[in-house]
C-alpha cells in the first residue's frame, strides 16, 4: 500500500465539515415543512412498501452513564441513580405502541441497535424487559441482525447472556485508547485487562461479530500510544474496528469537551499520521477499509457488503444492510424513513412527558424534496463505494455544473478524476471524501454556516 505525501494538501483541506450520516445535514433541516402529520404519513408510506420485503430497524437510544467522558458529543445523562431505568423503559415502549399504532401490520423487525449513553448501565431485567415488550406487537425478520454499544467497565457476563439469548449477535466495545495518560485526560479509566475480558465472554457466549472503538486525535496521544492501543486491540481480534477522528466541538456540546487544554490535541498533519499508522497496523493484520474510519475483516458481513455494492451508511454509521424505514425510539433519537427525518426531544424529562401525553416525543425534522433525494444518493454512493455516477436521468441535477465547478481544485489536485458523467474518489484520496460530498451538497452551498456547527473533515 502506497501513502501519499499530503500534509499540504491536509491543511489546505481540513475544513468544519458534515460526517454525512444523512443529507441533508441536521443543521439544514427545515423544521417548518415538517409537521407531526407529515412525518407519520412518510412512516405508514415506507413502512407499506418495505415491511414484507426487507423489513424495519429498530434504534434505541440509552442516554444514561455513570461518569462523563470528556471525549464524548453524544446525547447522554450523568447519573449513578439507576432507579431512572423503569420510568425510560416504560417511555420507550409507550412510544414504540404509538408508532405500531400507526401501522397497518405487525411490524417485521431486522435490525436493532441499542446505542448511548451506556445500553449496560441498564440492568438485565430492564433489558429483557423492553425488548421482549417491543416483540409482543412486533416479528423477528428472516434476516434479524441485533446489535449493542458496550462500555467494558460496566458490562457483566449476565447481561451478555441476556441480550444474546434475545436475539442479539453483535456488539460493540468502546475502547478509545489504553494509554494511562490519555484515559485520564477523557475520563476514561479501562485497562486492557477488564476488555480482553468481556471480549473473552462474548466470544465464549456465542457473538459473532464483535467490534471495538477507538479514537484518534485525544489529548496526549502519539504514534507510540497509539501503536500500543491498536496492537493491543489486534490482539483480541475483533471483526470490526472503527477507527474514528475526535470531533471536538465544544462550542456545542459545553464542558463536556473542556475537560483538557486544547494545546494537547494533536494536530492536523501529526493527527493524520496517527490514521495513517492506524490504517498500516490494521491492514498488517488482515484488515480490510470499509468507507470511512472502519475496518473489518475479510469475513466480516461489513467487508462482503462492501464487496457486493450493499454497504450502507445511516445514523447508525455503515450497515451491511439496509431498510427504507428505520425508526428512533428514546431521548434524542434521529428516524428515518427515507422521505423524511424526524429526531425527538433531547432532554429526558421532555421525552418521557410528551410520550406519556400519548404523543410521538418528535420536535424537529425534514420532508425531503425531489432534489434532497437525488443529492442524498450521490452522497451514499461516495461515503459508502466512492464514486457516483449520473449517467441515468434519475441521478441527474440541474444544479450539475454548479458542483463540477466545486470540484475543479480536487481534480488538479489529482483526488479524483472526473469523467463525461460520473466521479471516481481515488484510493489515496479515501481521507478527503467528505470534502467531496461538501461539493453535491445544495443546502450547505446555499447556505454558509456563520458559526461553528461542524467539526474538522480530516
Amino acid at each position: 500500500m502506497q501513502y501519499l505525501d499530503n500534509s499540504a494538501l491536509i491543511q489546505k483541506y481540513n475544513i468544519p465539515g458534515p460526517r454525512y450520516t444523512s443529507y441533508p445535514t441536521v443543521p439544514f433541516w427545515d423544521n417548518n415543512t415538517m409537521k407531526l402529520g407529515s412525518w407519520e404519513e412518510s412512516v405508514k408510506k415506507s413502512f407499506s412498501q418495505s415491511n414484507t420485503s426487507e423489513g424495519i430497524s429498530l434504534y434505541i437510544h440509552m442516554p444514561y452513564c455513570e461518569s462523563l467522558c470528556t471525549f464524548c458529543a453524544c446525547h447522554k445523562h450523568i447519573t449513578k441513580q439507576h432507579s431512572v431505568e423503569d420510568a425510560y423503559i416504560d417511555a420507550v415502549l409507550k412510544e414504540w405502541k404509538l408508532y405500531v399504532d400507526l401501522l397497518d401490520e405487525e411490524p417485521s423487525i431486522a435490525e436493532i441497535h441499542l446505542g448511548g449513553g451506556t445500553p449496560t448501565f441498564f440492568s438485565s431485567e430492564n433489558l429483557s424487559r423492553m425488548i421482549e415488550g417491543i416483540f409482543k406487537h412486533a416479528t423477528r425478520h428472516k434476516t434479524f441482525d441485533f446489535s449493542f454499544e458496550a462500555h467494558p467497565n460496566e458490562t457483566t457476563k449476565k447481561q451478555m447472556q441476556t441480550l444474546f439469548d434475545l436475539g442479539f449477535n453483535r456488539t460493540s466495545f468502546g475502547i478509545q485508547d489504553y494509554n494511562p495518560t490519555v484515559q485520564k485526560a477523557i475520563n476514561r479509566i479501562q485497562t486492557y485487562e477488564t476488555v480482553q475480558n468481556i471480549n473473552t465472554i462474548s466470544r465464549d457466549i456465542g457473538y459473532n461479530s464483535i467490534s471495538h472503538d477507538i479514537i484518534f486525535g485525544l489529548p496526549h496521544q502519539t504514534k507510540e500510544s497509539i501503536q500500543d492501543t491498536i496492537e493491543k486491540t489486534v490482539s483480541l481480534k475483533p471483526d470490526r474496528i472503527a477507527y474514528y477522528s475526535y470531533a471536538h466541538v465544544p462550542w456545542i456540546k459545553g464542558v463536556g469537551q473542556r475537560g483538557f487544554d486544547e494545546n494537547d490535541l494533536p494536530q492536523d498533519a501529526y493527527k493524520r499520521e496517527l490514521y495513517e499508522l492506524g490504517k498500516k497496523l490494521f491492514f498488517e493484520a488482515g484488515y480490510e477499509e470499509i468507507g470511512m474510519d472502519h475496518f473489518s475483516l475479510p469475513t466480516d458481513k461489513l467487508s462482503i457488503a462492501m464487496k457486493e455494492k450493499k454497504l450502507h451508511r445511516n445514523f447508525m454509521g455503515y450497515t451491511a444492510g439496509k431498510t427504507k424505514l428505520m425508526i428512533g425510539l428514546g431521548m434524542s433519537s434521529i428516524s428515518d424513513s427515507w422521505y423524511a427525518f424526524a429526531q425527538n426531544e433531547k432532554r429526558v424529562e421532555d421525552y418521557i412527558d410528551r410520550v406519556n401525553e400519548g404523543k410521538l416525543p418528535v420536535f424537529r425534522g425534514h420532508l425531503l424534496s425531489d432534489e434532497d433525494l437525488i443529492v442524498r444518493k450521490h452522497i451514499l454512493n461516495l461515503m459508502c463505494n466512492l464514486n457516483t455516477s449520473w449517467e441515468d436521468n434519475s441521478m441527474k441535477l440541474s444544479h450539475m455544473p454548479q458542483i463540477l465547478e466545486r470540484l475543479e481544485e480536487m481534480d488538479a489536485d489529482n483526488l479524483i478524476e472526473i469523467y463525461d458523467n460520473s466521479l471516481v474518489v481515488k484510493e489515496s484520496s479515501r481521507m478527503f471524501v467528505r470534502n467531496v460530498c461538501m461539493a453535491f451538497d445544495l443546502r450547505l452551498a446555499e447556505n454558509q454556516p456563520e458559526g461553528k456547527i461542524f467539526s474538522m473533515t480530516i
